[in-house]
């Protein structure tokens, strides 16, 4: 068996600034959607707000994946190295550039819009346990989605864009009133963070992490010899 390479072959330097730009992208059109929303009187409306974050995944998929895979979230990131994707070591720098890219969409959301009480944020619009549950099973369902139309004859760029991305925004448009959809701790902890609304945050780092990872499993039943 090779040895895990050390680093990325482009070099990390351009993996960690796609996640950091893409992650930031996700979040400023995502969540600012959100914001735009609630201060322009609604005119955004649910469905668009689902598309907007069914859209920007979508075009991210494209403008990143052949750099670093597009990944924008760190439960994915976990998940795709549990699957034997990536080394396990390559965890944390993804997870600290979507951590950057999505705390400076945040802050650049506050200075935007100074008097959003939530910049987007996430909560429960009813029992944690409900909203919990709903998180667990929808990142359960993406990251399945993600594992199987980016493996071998799967892996088309044009199909795979396509396919996450319309998931995204289905489980938006749905499930959003719910959970707010997260399916991405790191969507939900910036905004939070920036906002200091730390109520439930806990339930959109545990549930979207442990749903990502029980995908892998799932997956791995489902491959063909």
């Amino acid at each position: 068996m090779p040895a895990e390479p050390a680093r990325p072959a482009a070099g990390w330097r351009p993996v960690l600034l796609a996640e950091a730009l893409g992650t930031f992208i996700l979040l400023f059109c995502g969540t600012g959607a959100v914001v735009v929303n609630a201060v322009a009187g609604g005119v955004v409306g649910h469905g668009g707000i689902a598309a907007t974050f069914g859209l920007v995944v979508l075009s991210l998929i494209y403008a990143f994946g052949d750099v670093s895979g597009a990944h924008l979230n760190p439960a994915v990131t976990l998940a795709f190295a549990a699957a034997g994707r990536m080394p396990f070591r390559w965890v944390l720098p993804y997870a600290a550039a979507q951590a950057v890219g999505a705390f400076a969409a945040s802050i650049a959301l506050r200075l935007l819009f100074p008097l959003s009480s939530t910049l987007g944020g996430t909560r429960p619009a009813g029992p944690v346990f409900q909203s919990f549950g709903m998180e667990f099973l929808l990142t359960l369902l993406l990251m399945l989605v993600v594992l199987r139309v980016s493996e071998g004859a799967r892996e088309k760029g044009l199909t795979a864009g396509i396919a996450v991305g319309a998931f995204v925004g289905l489980e938006a448009l749905f499930a959003g009133p719910i959970s707010g959809a997260s399916m991405n701790p790191i969507r939900s902890l910036a905004p939070a963070a920036v906002a200091g609304q730390w109520q439930h945050l806990w339930l959109y780092v545990v549930a979207p992490t442990l749903g990502a990872l029980a995908a892998v499993p799932l997956a791995r039943a489902l491959r063909t010899p």
